[in-house]
């Protein structure tokens, strides 16, 4: 399945705010589709326990921007590592080079930093970096290309950035346009409202 390029906000309706697919706000309530309205007393059906789920997983993978078999392999290297596997399954996401550049506000979502990053306009320790998914490490050093047109066009979206702060396993040098990643992500920052716990518990059977 290739990545999600519909409607935005038919999505954030159903699934709740989701930051890194879009910052924007639906004026509609409820949710999309002829059953989101509910019946005439205005009662929705109930969600199923897969149901609910499913919808978890959807969060991560709208939020974030991987395809269904993305999000299995990180699953998958999750839990080969050591430590809680949900909370791994978040570091990984995080610690890609395009949301480490959404974070810092490089771009307003993580669809815009993918392209920032696939254009060739960010630096890991100096090296042009242009995949998206690159796992960064801690010590790593993220920057911007030295090119007029890669600095303003970072500097114009550091200047709309609607992020409260950088997270606090980054240390952001903004007169620099420089980065380093201090350590892996504390689970209070993150900004998705999600619980990953029912995501590993939907992949438990594959």
């Amino acid at each position: 399945m290739s990545r999600y390029r519909g409607p935005k906000l038919r999505i954030t309706r159903r699934l709740g705010t989701l930051p890194g697919l879009t910052q924007k706000q639906s004026k509609k309530s409820g949710r999309p589709g002829q059953h989101g309205k509910g019946d005439a007393d205005g009662n929705t059906k109930k969600p199923t326990e897969y149901g609910v789920r499913l919808e978890e997983k959807q969060k991560l993978k709208f939020n974030y921007g991987v395809t269904e078999s993305q999000l299995y392999r990180y699953i998958k290297e999750a839990r080969r590592r050591e430590g809680v596997t949900g909370l791994v399954l978040l570091q990984l996401l995080e610690m890609r080079l395009d949301t480490i550049c959404f974070n810092l506000g490089f771009a307003p979502t993580i669809a815009g930093a993918r392209q920032l990053v696939n254009h060739g306009h960010v630096l890991v320790n100096d090296n042009v970096v242009s995949i998206a998914s690159f796992q960064c490490r801690i010590n790593d050093v993220i920057g911007v290309k030295a090119k007029t047109a890669s600095k303003n066009l970072v500097e114009s979206n550091l200047k709309t950035a609607t992020l409260a702060e950088v997270p606090s396993h980054l240390k952001f040098d903004k007169s620099k346009m420089t980065a380093t990643v201090t350590n892996y992500c504390d689970r209070n920052e993150l900004l998705l409202d999600i619980d990953e716990l029912l995501i590993i518990e939907y992949y438990s059977r594959r």
